[in-house]
C-alpha cells in the first residue's frame, strides 16, 4: 500500500490590520481644536455686540465684559428712530433687492449662452467677464463717480443698484458658466424636439435644474452687497436720504464723536447683522448643495 506524501502546511501571512475609518487619529484632535478656536473667535464678537446692545450707555465701557445690570430694549427703538437706522435699513433693502434681482437675471442669461452655445467670440467674452474678478474696485472709483454723475444718478437708489450690479456680474457669470456646463444636455434637447423655444428651454428647463448654483451665487452676492461700504460712500456722499446701513452707521459715529449714543449704535449694528445671519442660517445647506452639485454631475 503506497502512501501519498502530504505537502507541508504553510502558514498564511498574518493580514495587516486595517485602521477603522472612524478611529481616532492625533490629527483629528488638532483639527477639532482648531475649528473650535475658530468658532469662538467668530461667535464671541457677535455675542458681545448683541449683549452690549441691551446695556445702558454708561456700562458699554464701564463693564464691557459683564452682563447688563438692566436689559434696555429701548436701545433698539432709539436706534431705529432717533439714529435713523430705520431709514438706512429701508434704503439698504431697496438697493440690495434691486441689484440682486438685476444681477441674477443678467448673469444667468449670460452664463447660459456662454456655456451652451458655440459662437465666434464666446471665449473672449467669457475672459472679459473673468478679468473683472482681478480688477480692484479702488481703481474704478473716480471714473465711476464721473460716469454716474454724468448720468444724473448721484444720490439715487438707481445709481447704487447699477454700480452694485456691475461689480457683482463678473463673479456671478464666471461661477454660473461653469455650473451650466455641468448640466445634462439631453433634457434641453428633448424640450427643443417637443417644440420648446430657446427662451422656454432656459426659463422652464435649465433654470430649475441650475437652482442650487443660482441660490449659492445669490447668497454670496447678497452678503457682499449688504456689507458694501465704498460704493455708497462715493456715490452717496453722506446723503442721509439714500444712505445705506454701512454708510449710515459710520457717518453717525463720525458725527457724534466721543458723545455718541453707544448703546444705540450697538443696537444698530445688531439690526444690520440680523438679516445676514438669518439668511445664512436658512440657506446654509443650499450653499453646500450648490458647490457639491457641480462636482457630482
Amino acid at each position: 500500500m503506497t502512501q501519498t506524501a502530504v505537502p507541508p502546511r504553510t502558514e498564511s501571512p498574518t493580514p495587516t490590520p486595517v485602521k477603522a475609518r472612524g478611529s481616532w487619529r492625533p490629527t483629528d484632535a488638532f483639527f477639532h481644536v482648531t475649528l473650535a478656536v475658530w468658532a469662538l473667535v467668530s461667535v464671541l464678537p457677535l455675542l458681545w455686540a448683541a449683549i452690549t446692545a441691551f446695556k445702558p450707555n454708561d456700562e458699554v465701557f464701564g463693564t464691557p465684559f459683564e452682563l447688563p445690570s438692566e436689559w434696555r430694549a429701548d436701545n433698539f427703538v432709539r436706534a431705529w428712530g432717533g439714529a435713523s437706522i430705520g431709514q438706512f435699513f429701508l434704503n439698504t433693502v431697496i438697493v440690495v433687492a434691486g441689484a440682486l434681482v438685476l444681477t441674477m437675471l443678467l448673469s444667468t442669461m449670460a452664463a447660459y449662452v456662454l456655456a451652451r452655445y458655440e459662437f465666434r467670440g464666446n471665449r473672449f467674452l467669457f475672459y472679459v467677464f473673468a478679468s473683472g474678478l482681478m480688477f480692484p474696485i479702488f481703481l474704478a472709483v473716480v471714473p465711476l463717480f464721473f460716469v454716474v454723475q454724468n448720468l444724473g444718478l448721484l444720490h439715487t437708489h438707481l445709481g447704487l443698484i447699477l454700480a452694485y450690479t456691475a461689480y457683482a456680474l463678473p463673479f456671478s457669470v464666471f461661477f454660473l458658466t461653469a455650473f451650466f456646463r455641468t448640466l445634462p444636455t439631453a433634457v434641453a434637447e428633448a424640450a427643443m424636439i417637443d417644440g420648446c423655444s430657446h427662451s422656454g428651454v432656459f426659463f422652464r428647463v435649465m433654470l430649475p435644474m441650475a437652482r442650487p448654483g443660482i441660490v449659492s451665487v445669490a447668497l454670496f452676492n447678497f452678503l457682499s452687497m449688504w456689507n458694501q461700504y465704498l460704493l455708497p460712500l462715493v456715490l452717496n456722499q453722506n446723503n442721509e436720504s439714500t444712505a445705506v446701513l454701512t454708510e449710515g452707521l459710520a457717518t453717525l459715529v463720525a458725527q457724534q464723536g466721543y458723545d455718541a449714543d453707544w448703546s444705540a449704535l450697538f443696537a444698530g449694528m445688531v439690526i444690520s447683522m440680523l438679516p445676514v445671519l438669518i439668511v445664512y442660517l436658512i440657506f446654509q445647506r443650499k450653499i453646500r448643495e450648490g458647490f457639491v452639485a457641480g462636482a457630482i454631475k
